[in-house]
């Protein structure tokens, strides 16, 4: 297993200075943010180390050239819009742009993108099931043919108010995992599995490991702190984060050894990415490095 990153909290860094903080942090990967150069939409959103809508042969040759000379492997290529969004002119961008991150996972020798599924929001979970079939059968074609698997993750995106009532993946438990792959049957789909979110959400955050120990692509690591006096007051129905906290590892509530060794248990051998997204750490951007560091430093019991 790799103990690696999500470049993403270093935005602050170009994509060379990014690779050398990792490197710093003797971390063997990083899982690389590919957004659009545009103004972000939403937190943790917007970076872009890698500009796949510009990247070409000699680019190509010079990041792997960079990386292989810190010793860091590009574990995937990031980008969480929401394809399914109900806004047609929205949906045609976000799918423009991540299929233009599958041509950079392919011309990069990587072979892996990380992202949503998406969700329409307002529309009901049978037709979001029906839409999912209608908008990725031809992506995962697209991908399929470049010799590129995509790793889905776990969030619900729901967390702020204009992500009310159905959030903005619907790739979000073992059930729906489930039905998903049953209407996506390809060996290309896959999960970047975060435990984070299966543990705000009540759900056994360790089973799924074997339930779906072929379909585990990519692993991030994140921890998250509940708080039961909050959600006492406001209820599951309320918006997550006025009950919870996402926090670094070892400062919330997953067993990291628990989930480790259930990665283990099915011969788990690919990137398990730290992603930061705690906001005790955001006070200036050397705390945003430090907050890197300590993670590192704790699961490093763990993996080496």
């Amino acid at each position: 297993m790799e103990l690696g990153v999500v470049s993403a909290i270093y935005h602050q860094s170009d994509f060379k200075q990014m690779i050398e903080l990792v490197a710093g942090n003797d971390l063997s990967c990083v899982e690389v943010a590919c957004w659009p150069k545009e103004k972000p939409d939403r937190r943790y959103a917007g970076v872009c180390h890698i500009s796949t809508d510009e990247i070409d042969d000699r680019a190509a040759e010079e990041i792997r050239a960079f990386t292989s000379q810190h010793d860091v492997r590009i574990s995937a290529l990031a980008y969480y819009p929401n394809p399914l969004d109900e806004d047609p002119s929205r949906r045609k961008k976000a799918i423009d742009h991540l299929l233009t991150v599958i041509d950079a996972a392919q011309l990069l020798d990587i072979n892996l993108v990380t992202t949503f599924i998406g969700r329409m929001q307002h529309a009901s979970a049978s037709e979001n099931f029906t839409e999912v079939g209608h908008v990725w059968k031809p992506i995962l074609n697209y991908a399929q043919d470049r010799g590129v698997r995509i790793a889905i993750e776990n969030c619900p995106m729901l967390f702020t108010e204009t992500e009310w009532p159905g959030g903005q993946n619907i790739m979000t438990s073992p059930s729906n995992w489930e039905r998903i792959f049953n209407i996506l049957d390809s060996d290309w789909l896959g999960i970047n599995y975060d435990p984070s979110h299966f543990l705000w959400q009540q759900i056994d955050y360790l089973a799924p490991i074997q339930q779906f120990k072929d379909k585990i692509f990519h692993v991030h690591i994140k921890d998250i702190k509940l708080l039961p006096q909050k959600l006492a007051s406001v209820g599951i129905l309320a918006l997550p984060l006025e009950y919870m906290l996402p926090k670094l590892p070892g400062l919330g509530e997953i067993d990291w050894g628990a989930f480790v060794s259930g990665l283990t248990d099915i011969g788990y051998r690919g990137a398990a990415c730290i992603e930061v997204e705690d906001r005790a750490f955001e006070s200036s951007y050397e705390e945003i490095k430090k907050s890197v560091t300590l993670s590192a430093r704790y699961m490093r019991n763990y993996i080496i």
